[in-house]
């Protein structure tokens, strides 16, 4: 009868730990299928996706347009490279402004090319539907993106037009 109540506390004590030891083992084998995707877009010796000689972000924030009008211009991101603020009307978000610099992708400047339209001089596009955009000293890229159908190509580019554009083509 002794060695029958050793047996079972022997177990109600090693059983935990052996269950404990094969958890913790597992998990520590267990590779998501991101990991994969990670190891092997790192193994490939790509360049960075943000250039070291981008502006930071926060070094944007003074040319972006303030509120007016009815209009609430809000932050919404900023990294490295790029800052993007949101334009809210009546707690609605009508517009998103951005300002990007082509440092990290030098293929976004191209689609100024063929620009026929300008914007305080600087060559204005219109990206799909929605988006105008203006090419600041061949480096910036000043975005106003429609987010409600009331937020008309006019509008876009009347917006574009309350960037600090000059004082954008300046930064250094």
């Amino acid at each position: 009868m002794g060695s029958a109540s050793w047996r079972t506390s022997w177990r109600k004590v090693v059983a935990p730990i052996l269950l404990s030891l094969v958890l913790l083992l597992s998990a520590c084998s267990y590779s998501s299928p991101y990991d994969d995707v990670q190891e092997e877009t790192t193994g490939r010796d790509a360049p960075a996706a943000v250039s070291d000689e981008a502006q930071k972000g926060g070094s944007f924030n003074q040319f972006f347009p303030r509120s007016q009008d009815g209009y609430d211009v809000v932050p919404a991101q900023e990294k490295q490279g790029f800052a993007e603020y949101k334009v809210n009307r009546d707690g609605t978000n009508v517009a998103m402004l951005s300002i990007n610099d082509t440092t990290s992708n030098p293929d976004a400047k191209q689609k100024f090319a063929s620009s026929t339209r300008q914007v305080a001089g600087y060559p204005v596009v219109d990206i799909g539907n929605n988006q105008t955009a203006a090419l600041v000293a061949d480096r910036y890229q000043v975005k106003v993106q429609s987010r409600d159908e009331s937020f008309q190509k006019e509008d876009r580019e009347t917006w574009l037009s309350k960037f600090n554009l000059t004082g954008l083509a300046q930064l250094k």
